[in-house]
């Protein structure tokens, strides 16, 4: 299916680019070469993150990353111009006269447009993330707890492109930031614990006094998480599979909630979300935050009495305009929802997966500041 749809598309491009404007010799067997060479490295890419040592996939890695990423704003922009001449020539059938020529379109316009795009998105996607700091409101939230900072990260997918180097200056400002709690909601690598073990090393000196938790997302599971899990449990972060823990801080408590992805179930018993089991037993009086990877658990979580959920998952879209598609698989795409008393926050992702661009999609660190929400109708006092 997936080599079926790449294939599809690599001819897409093929046929309005090189076919349909009738590019001459020597350059159409050079454009229909580094089409098939860009398909070629997009296939072995998966393949390299699962065999090869970094060093050794950085080389598959790295052109296969830019030409996904060249190649996407190619196909949105043919896309879009045969949509126009589809309805345009439609219109102009109906009022009896010829259809308008699709490969007028010219290629070179369209490669230039998305040259722009990509080297807009490289800056965007390289630079370090950006600090969002946000302060959220809830209505349960103990008043001896008002002010408590969670640092979230997400996505920072620690593979053939970002490794060590990356892991070692994000431990670094999360821990410049003093957090109380520090939650990473999934998707840290990209690869076999073997290969990239020493790329997270860094994240062994994350601190905060009241922890360091982490849940697993999808991109943990192909990676192995039972191996995964043991390794981050090495570094010292708690990991939360289906369950909870109480913290007691400030002479107050609340739960802390974290679920597997719910793709794990299609690696074996060993993983899947598992709402149910985490909030089994505990108090419903107290408070509680979730942690899951994908923000589509809201649509569960809020009617569970949790107060706040922290995801990530959808890295905002990462490369306008994909984060329309991502509105058809779940509306929470970035930032703050709320569902009655239930609030969300769904980070950006603090990496990249795929092409090392961020298109009107930047990276986040963030910084979310509890505060206690006031009664309703309470006079305001300053």
């Amino acid at each position: 299916m997936g080599l079926a749809f790449l294939a599809g598309v690599h001819t897409y491009l093929a046929l309005r680019l090189v076919f349909e404007p009738g590019v001459p010799e020597p350059w159409r067997g050079v454009l229909l070469a580094a089409i098939a060479l860009g398909a070629l490295v997009v296939v072995l890419q998966p393949i390299g993150e699962r065999r090869l040592q970094p060093p050794a996939a950085r080389w598959i890695a790295w052109p296969a990353s830019l030409w996904m990423g060249f190649a996407f704003l190619l196909l949105i922009q043919l896309l879009a111009i045969d949509a126009v001449l589809w309805i345009a020539g439609a219109a102009v059938w109906a009022a009896g006269g010829s259809a308008p020529d699709a490969g007028g379109a010219s290629g070179v316009r369209v490669a230039l447009v998305a040259g722009v795009a990509a080297l807009a998105g490289l800056w965007g996607g390289l630079r370090p993330p950006a600090l969002a700091r946000v302060e959220i409101s809830l209505r349960r939230w103990p008043v001896a707890l008002d002010g408590l900072r969670i640092v979230q990260i997400s996505d920072t997918h620690i593979g053939s492109i970002r490794g060590r180097r990356f892991a070692e200056d994000l431990t670094e400002r999360v821990n410049a930031l003093r957090p109380d709690l520090v939650a990473v909601t999934g998707d840290l690598v990209d690869g076999k614990v073997e290969f990239l073990g020493a790329e997270v090393e860094p994240f062994r000196k994350l601190h905060a006094p009241l922890g360091i938790y982490f849940v697993t997302g999808n991109h943990d599971h192909y990676s192995g998480a039972p191996d995964w899990t043991d390794k981050i449990c090495e570094l010292g972060v708690r990991v939360l599979r289906n369950e909870r823990v109480a913290i007691e801080t400030r002479g107050a408590a609340f739960d802390l909630v974290g679920v597997d992805d719910h793709r794990g179930d299609l690696f074996g018993a060993d993983g899947g979300e598992d709402l149910e089991a985490a909030l089994s037993g505990r108090d419903p009086e107290r408070p509680a935050l979730l942690l899951a990877h994908d923000p589509s658990t809201f649509k569960r979580a809020a009617n569970c009495g949790i107060d706040l959920q922290l995801s990530g998952h959808t890295h905002g879209g990462q490369i306008f305009p994909f984060g329309f598609f991502v509105r058809l698989s779940t509306p929470f795409v970035a930032g703050r929802y709320r569902r009655g008393a239930a609030e969300l926050y769904v980070s950006r992702g603090t990496g990249f997966w795929g092409p090392p661009m961020r298109l009107f999609a930047p990276a986040e660190i963030t910084e979310i500041v509890l505060r206690t929400e006031a009664p309703s109708g309470a006079n305001a006092t300053t």
